[in-house]
């Protein structure tokens, strides 16, 4: 059993859990349970900031076990009406009685009765080593941490690509990641989209997690700026998790006497990239669609209903034109999902495309219709992502 410590949109975590590991237990509002037959990856998870797994047997008894040196502990507690003072406590008792038995024990304190991602990544405290402990204790239940998101690396594969444009917008990679794997438990080497891959975010992160990646966009620019980008990726990290799909994808790339690419692509051993209009650009065999679509123009402000008009109506045509073109170019059951733009409004609430049923009515089933909660948005941010999950039926 793992227990996942949810990011700041638990709703869109639980949603990213579901696909990859099917059912999920909430245990609180930012932690939730699931069972898995290989051991998570919290690198593939962009929605999760903890990996953690239950003990089976109280903690005293698992660090007794652990080899002769330093141990380093750090306790967050989730237990209802824990405090900073509690998880201090608790890990100085263990610390306490461990000391006894001649070990010599550092321990993690925080800001709050949880460590923080940043306190518990800095103090080593992400599984790799075993000597250095994060125990999470909800009431009476302890878990283990064996991942904590690396939130160094995704600021690096943020801020430092080599090609960025603010003003085609930001798509965070952690986000990238979460549309991916809301396309559900893909094989390895799937064939993954992006029909508006601007800097090439999403695509990166489909590389890095084992994908081959594809990608158009109605811009040239942003094609160089996509391959610029995924070529600095790749230098970076050939010896990465996703080496080997590299090495197959260039075996077989190499044996093939067949061209999949439109005739303007710029083909790589991993990627493929084209510049093309998404409502009328013909793709090659695609296993899934992950994207951004088009959010409108950048806003500073509250939109008048003027200008919301305008935008819905650019925004639900780039969007609905690019699903009708995509709709005979896949087969049954290709996953789609797209993050569409919602608008802030005074009330503070966001309104979103009125498009579901239109997207219905052309062979696709709405798998989140209610759409509760599926929105990816700082505090008063004008533009949110509004995500849909669509599969061709």
């Amino acid at each position: 059993m793992y227990l996942a410590v949810l990011g700041r949109e638990p709703e869109l975590s639980n949603a990213e859990l579901e696909s990859l590991f099917g059912k999920i237990t909430h245990l609180t509002n930012n932690l939730s349970l699931f069972d898995s037959k290989t051991t998570p990856d919290i690198n593939r998870l962009g929605g999760s900031l903890k990996l953690a797994e239950k003990l089976s047997e109280k903690p005293l008894e698992f660090l007794s076990k652990i080899e002769d040196g330093k141990i380093t502990i750090g306790i967050s507690d989730y237990s209802k009406g824990a405090s900073k003072k509690s998880a201090t406590l608790e890990a100085m008792k263990l610390k306490k009685i461990l000391t006894r038995h001649g070990r010599s024990v550092r321990v993690v304190l925080g800001d709050d009765a949880v460590l923080s991602t940043a306190t518990s990544l800095h103090n080593g405290l992400s599984g790799k080593n075993p000597k250095k402990i994060e125990l999470i204790k909800v009431d009476n239940d302890y878990y283990k941490v064996i991942g904590v998101q690396d939130i160094d690396a995704y600021s690096r594969r943020d801020q430092g690509r080599p090609a960025r444009d603010a003003k085609v917008g930001m798509l965070p990679p952690k986000l990238a990641q979460i549309l991916i794997n809301l396309c559900g438990a893909l094989k390895p080497g799937s064939i993954i989209l992006d029909p508006f891959c601007g800097t090439g975010v999403l695509l990166q992160e489909a590389l890095l997690m084992g994908y081959f990646a594809y990608g158009t966009d109605i811009s040239e620019r942003m094609i160089e700026y996509s391959e610029r980008n995924l070529k600095w990726l790749l230098q970076d990290n050939r010896k990465s998790a996703f080496e080997t799909v590299l090495r197959r994808r260039e075996q077989e790339e190499r044996s093939a006497a067949r061209n999949d690419g439109p005739a303007q692509a710029r083909r790589e051993s991993t990627f493929l990239l084209s510049q093309g209009n998404a409502t009328d650009h013909k793709w090659s065999k695609l296993d899934a669609v992950a994207c951004e679509g088009y959010l409108g123009k950048p806003m500073s402000k509250i939109p008048s209903d003027i200008e919301l008009k305008e935008q819905k109506q650019e925004c639900s045509s780039i969007i609905l034109g690019f699903l009708k073109n995509l709709a005979p170019q896949i087969v049954k059951n290709t996953p789609i999902v797209i993050a569409a733009p919602a608008w802030l409004r005074e009330n503070g609430e966001y309104s979103r495309l009125e498009i579901l049923d239109q997207i219905e009515n052309m062979g696709y089933n709405v798998e989140n219709k209610s759409r509760e909660g599926l929105f990816y948005h700082r505090e008063g941010q004008i533009v949110a992502r509004d995500i849909i999950i669509l599969r061709k039926v």
